[in-house]
């Protein structure tokens, strides 16, 4: 692992006509457009195990009974969670390759020297679908038990105390920053590929505290964790007791949502498809019932409300990496 000061440079048999009907029923842009006739890969720039794994899984395991073929997860981590969506620039735009899209794919390219894509450029937006619940989490013995005490604590001990987070650019590391630039403290950032070595530099010590999306959940229940503080704009549902960085004095919201997208230049018709079966899909119970998990809402958009929350989320993240001066 890296470590890297906030001071230094910011270092996923045939149908009778009974059945034919029936499926036209089911799926009317699919009967129309003959897609998909096989699997869909589905990048997840994240590593297995973590929130974001879990979620997308439950979430293809869904819509691949809705669209009649296998929508196959596959792990992408690394680079603060741009691999999945970069990869996007090598595929066909035919819908049989899509990516989780983090919110990093919107700063990414404003903290690069060069930038590796062009987010209004290079995708095609299909569907919006979540966000996080995130929050800080320390050991159980450790001796924080407020986000105070912490911060307190890191005053009087300039770059002493780590924190982990999934990445450089994530919304867990710039807002990791942003706290310590309005409490005046110095922390040292460690980014990892993903939540569970995240979580393993934590429980054995390497790091002081652990900043990620909310698969710290049930080890919080158990006593196993400590969370410090949530990030979202009211408390969370499962964690009453716990304050919101607002009620902390630190004036931030960080939810960090997300959507799918593929390769510039598809078909509209296919993105239709894709966008009727995860309209369903993230609004199934069985995939619900894993948001609920992890206190994640449903936030889903088609593909022009997407593409026009695309563009708004550039703009104001380029203009927060302007006014912070990020830079990888």
């Amino acid at each position: 692992m890296t470590a890297l000061t906030r001071r230094a440079a910011l270092s996923l048999g045939a149908l009778g006509a009974a059945g034919l009907g029936a499926a036209a029923l089911a799926r009317p842009a699919l009967a129309q457009s003959g897609f998909p006739n096989r699997p869909i890969r589905m990048l997840v720039p994240w590593g297995a195990g973590g929130t974001t794994d879990v979620q997308m899984r439950a979430f293809c395991e869904v819509a691949s009974a809705r669209l009649g073929q296998p929508v196959v997860v596959e792990n992408r981590s690394g680079a603060g969670g741009i691999l999945g969506p970069q990869a996007l620039l090598n595929e066909k735009p035919d819908g049989y390759t899509l990516s989780q899209m983090p919110i990093s794919v919107f700063r990414y390219p404003h903290m690069a020297a060069r930038a590796p894509f062009d987010p209004m450029k290079d995708f095609t937006w299909v569907s919006h679908l979540t966000g996080y619940l995130f929050g800080i989490v320390v050991r159980a013995d450790a001796p924080w038990n407020t986000l105070d005490e912490f911060i307190a604590d890191s005053k009087k001990n300039p770059g002493k105390f780590t924190y982990g987070t999934p990445g450089v650019g994530t919304s867990l590391h710039i807002t990791m920053e942003q706290i310590a630039g309005q409490k005046g403290v110095e922390w040292v950032h460690v980014p990892f590929r993903g939540f569970a070595e995240n979580l393993t530099s934590l429980l054995g010590g390497q790091t002081h505290a652990l900043a990620d999306s909310s698969g710290w959940a049930e080890m919080v229940k158990d006593g196993r964790v400590k969370l410090l503080v949530t990030w979202g704009p009211s408390r969370a549902k499962r964690f009453p007791e716990t304050p919101t960085l607002k009620e902390s004095g630190i004036d931030i919201v960080s939810t960090s949502p997300y959507g799918v997208a593929g390769p510039k230049g598809m078909d509209p018709a296919v993105v239709k498809v894709l966008d009727e079966a995860f309209r369903v899909a993230v609004n199934d119970p069985k995939h619900v019932a894993i948001l609920d998990r992890y206190d994640m809402p449903v936030i889903y958009m088609g593909p022009e409300e997407y593409a026009a929350f695309a563009q708004k989320t550039n703009t104001e993240e380029k203009a927060m990496i302007d006014r912070l001066g990020l830079k990888l």
